[in-house]
């Protein structure tokens, strides 16, 4: 006799993922969406925590990965004190060690996808990731774990510009 095989009839439906809705930016420049972007693929979610870590860098940086405390702009060798890139690395061990992760990514500290994957690897910023991961918390509350983590001389502009942040967030 003729052997069928019964799974050849079947129509095997799959199931596909739900698509993940993201956080994107109202008149973002390329490097804000990038950092975004950046902090979304690393597993942080709330539109507050995400609010105040671009606040934060706008503050440090105003998203320039070139530029040295004082406004100097140059490469990562011309920045002989202070700090340095997005965040403005000060301490001796951190801004060295952004050259060396520079080094063993094969790229220059320079470049905005260098610093970004440097500052997650960072003991700083893994004693506060727990914070930023979770949801639900205020701005104040993220500010706190920012300071944490960054441990900055002036608060400046964070707060204002981590609620124009927010306010610009929607999901896309």
């Amino acid at each position: 006799g003729e052997v069928t095989n019964p799974l050849s009839e079947v129509n095997v439906e799959v199931a596909s993922a739900p698509v993940s809705q993201r956080w994107s930016g109202r008149d973002f420049t390329a490097a804000e969406t990038k950092v975004l972007n950046y902090f979304q693929d690393y597993g942080i979610t709330d539109r507050a925590a995400l609010a105040v870590l671009l606040g934060n860098v706008k503050q440090e940086s105003r998203f320039e990965t070139n530029i040295c405390e004082g406004g100097h702009r140059g490469p990562y060798h011309t920045c002989r004190r202070g700090g340095f890139g997005l965040i403005q690395w000060t301490t001796q061990g951190r801004y060295s060690g952004l050259g060396r992760h520079a080094r063993s990514q094969g790229t220059k500290p320079e470049h905005l996808d260098t610093q970004l994957s440097y500052l997650t690897t960072e003991v700083e910023w893994k004693k506060v990731e727990h914070i930023f991961r979770s949801e639900g918390r205020s701005i104040n509350s993220y500010m706190q774990a920012a300071y944490r983590w960054l441990g900055w001389g002036v608060h400046g502009k964070r707060t204002i510009y981590a609620q124009d942040y927010f306010n610009r967030l929607y999901m896309s």
